[in-house]
C-alpha cells in the first residue's frame, strides 16, 4: 500500500457516506499516507501488512503460476519490488523461491522514509534488500531485473503516475512484470470490514484497507486504460492483476 513516487496524496473526501461500488472513489486518501500520522500507528500498520497480505494478496499463486515458471535454475535471478512498504511481500518471494532451489536476489525499494526505515529494521533475509527509491531513481541509473513487481500500488496512482511507473516497470523488466492489487466489491469490502475488525484499534489497517477497496479498479475499468502490450487478469478472490511480458516482446511473441 506503498505509492512509486514520492507525490502529495489527493484531497480527501469525507469517508461517512454510504459507498459506492460503481466508480473508483480516488479522492479518498488512506490515513498511512499522511505524512503527519502517528509514527507508532504506522509501524503497526507495516507489521499487520503481514498477516492481511497472507490471507489476501494471493501472492504465493503468483508466485507459482507467474514467477516461479520464469526463474532459471542455473544462474542467480533477480526481482525488483516497487512500493515495498513493510517488507513482507519481497521476503516471502525470496522464502519460496529458496525453498524451490533457486537463486534469487529481491530488492524492495519504496520512496518513503519511513516504510524504508521499517522494512530494513527488520530481520535481514539473505538475497533481501531495501531502498529509499523510486522506480525512477533506478531507471535513471541503469538498473535492469529479470522480474518486476508491486502489490496494493496501482490502486494509489493517478494516470499520470500510473503511465510513468507501467514505462518504468518495462524499462527495468528483462522477463516479466506482475502489478497485483485488489478488485472492488462490495462483497470484498464487506468482508474485509469483518475480518480486519480485530486489528481495527491498533493500527491504520482496518481504515486503510476499506479505502483502498474503494480507490481500486475492476477488471474491465483496469483493461481500458491498460497500455499496448499489457495484460489485465482477474484473480480469485477479488484481486486483479496487470501484467507484461517483457522476453515475449522482445521474441516478437504472443504474451503468456
Amino acid at each position: 500500500m506503498s505509492r512509486a513516487t514520492g507525490t502529495k496524496p489527493l484531497a480527501p473526501a469525507s469517508n461517512r457516506r454510504r459507498p459506492d461500488f460503481s466508480r473508483r472513489d480516488t479522492s479518498l486518501v488512506e490515513l498511512m499516507d499522511d505524512p503527519r500520522c502517528d509514527a507508532a500507528l504506522l509501524d503497526a500498520t507495516y507489521r499487520d501488512f503481514r498477516v492481511i497480505n497472507a490471507l489476501v494478496s494471493g501472492w504465493k499463486d503468483v508466485y507459482r503460476s507467474r514467477i516461479r515458471p520464469r526463474l532459471s535454475a542455473t544462474r542467480e535471478n533477480t526481482l525488483l519490488d516497487i512500493g515495498s512498504g513493510g517488507g513482507d511481500i519481497a521476503r516471502s518471494i525470496a522464502r519460496w523461491a529458496h525453498r524451490d532451489g533457486y537463486r534469487l536476489s529481491v530488492t524492495g525499494i519504496d520512496p518513503d522514509e519511513r516504510a524504508y526505515a521499517f522494512a530494513a529494521s527488520r530481520r535481514e533475509r539473505p538475497g533481501v534488500r531495501f531502498e529509499a527509491a523510486s522506480s525512477r531513481d533506478l531507471v535513471e541509473r541503469g538498473d535492469r531485473f529479470d522480474i518486476v513487481t508491486s502489490n496494493h500500488l496501482l490502486h494509489h496512482l493517478d494516470d499520470a503516475q500510473r503511465a510513468d511507473l507501467l514505462a518504468d516497470s518495462e524499462a527495468l523488466a528483462d522477463r516479466f512484470v506482475v502489478h497485483s492489487d485488489l478488485e472492488r466489491s462490495p462483497i470484498a469490502y464487506r468482508a474485509y470490514q469483518i475480518a480486519a475488525w480485530p486489528v481495527s484499534r491498533r493500527s491504520f489497517i482496518h481504515v486503510d484497507g476499506l479505502l483502498s477497496i474503494r480507490r481500486s479498479f475492476r477488471v474491465d475499468e483496469l483493461a481500458r486504460v491498460a497500455p499496448a502490450g499489457w495484460t489485465v487478469c482477474g484473480q480469485k478472490p477479488f484481486r486483479v492483476r496487470l501484467e507484461f511480458d517483457a522476453a515475449a516482446r522482445r521474441r516478437g511473441g504472443s504474451h503468456a
